[in-house]
């Protein structure tokens, strides 16, 4: 593709925390031209009045989801609720457009298993055959020609690719996998909800979900396809009184002490733009990855014994998110993956 070429894009679903984050990064974006930003409950209401940030950047209004104006575009992203998407991505699709999708709907390929999960009956489960599921350090080569991508939850970015070069070395114990994952209050969406407010945050940690996370099958999915067999994982998330980031502290027993763990993730993510494997005895911080589309890792084997400790950082709407829809973006029409996402860290 030529690098000069113009991406009109359309985003669904703009109001919420990764939509309006896509629209930030898209702002510095050489060949992106958004031409449709949708909101059913803000129809009509010029973008940048809602958010003000974006004043100077888009002139845009909010329009109706089912806009014909979304045909005219090269791809579509939806940041919307689970399910939502399922019922416009057909049509979208039957015009030759691409789909970068950062809900949960076609990222687990099992059907009955995401209705399991989500709660609600899953209205195309033909199409979940030819969704990819977009983390780049995996299935780069098959996102290069995909039509729909899912870009993959925050929760399981972090653990996969924290996992990854374990699994595909084949160094640990597939059936006692342990991820420890602590997320800013940002990821758990942009609606009014009494745990997510200042007063109930602040100052307080604590783990949800132990008993099953709605990301638990898209991680244990990941997992698997990355080992090449069945996997056994103990997934607790946990929220962080902050607003933006990850922290993933992840445990797996190895087969064979005195590897060189830090050789091997180095290797594996020597031309990985976005990861950085850190030095020996580094301890990555959140704040180091605030705003960017950049993983920090570090790997550590306590008294030399047989547990490995891996921590990974990301920003959960970034990498986590937006950033990655991006990177999934580049990818598909040509461009350099690092194209608008190569800033540094927001300090402090």
């Amino acid at each position: 593709m030529n690098n000069d070429k113009v991406i009109k894009i359309g985003v669904i679903g703009a109001t919420g925390y990764t939509g309006i984050e896509l629209l930030r990064l898209l702002a510095a974006h050489p060949n992106a031209q958004v031409k449709v930003i949708t909101s059913r409950e803000h129809t009509g209401i010029r973008v940048d009045s809602l958010f003000p940030a974006l004043r100077g950047f888009y002139d845009h209004h909010f329009v109706e989801p089912n806009s014909e104006h979304l045909y005219e575009c090269d791809v579509v992203f939806f940041a919307t609720p689970p399910g939502v998407a399922q019922e416009a991505i057909p049509n979208i699709l039957n015009k030759g457009i691409k789909v970068i999708d950062l809900s949960a709907d076609f990222r687990i390929r099992d059907a009955a298993l995401w209705e399991k999960w989500y709660g609600k009956i899953h209205i195309c489960p033909e199409l979940l055959k030819q969704s990819v599921y977009g983390l780049p350090e995996i299935n780069r080569q098959h996102i290069k020609n995909a039509s729909l991508i899912a870009c993959p939850g925050c929760y399981p970015t972090s653990v996969l690719l924290g996992f990854k070069p374990l699994l595909e070395n084949g160094l640990v114990d597939t059936n006692n996998l342990i991820a420890n994952v602590a997320s800013g209050v940002s990821g758990a969406g942009r609606e009014a909800n009494l745990d997510n407010l200042l007063a109930e945050t602040s100052d307080s940690f604590k783990a949800y979900s132990a008993e099953g996370h709605k990301h638990l099958p898209e991680i244990e999915q990941g997992l698997k396809d990355i080992a090449g067999n069945s996997v056994q994982l103990t997934f607790v998330p946990h929220l962080l009184p902050i607003i933006r980031g990850i922290h993933a502290t992840l445990y797996a027993t190895l087969k064979v002490k005195g590897t060189d763990l830090q050789k091997i993730y180095e290797e594996c993510y020597k031309n990985e733009s976005f990861i950085d494997v850190l030095p020996p005895g580094s301890h990555p911080q959140t704040r180091s990855v605030k705003g960017t589309n950049t993983c920090r890792i570090s790997v550590f084997c306590p008294g030399d014994g047989d547990k490995v400790v891996v921590l990974v950082v990301e920003d959960n709407l970034v990498k986590g998110a937006s950033g990655q829809a991006i990177q999934n973006m580049n990818i598909l029409f040509g461009l350099p993956e690092s194209t608008a996402l190569d800033n540094p860290a927001l300090l402090p």
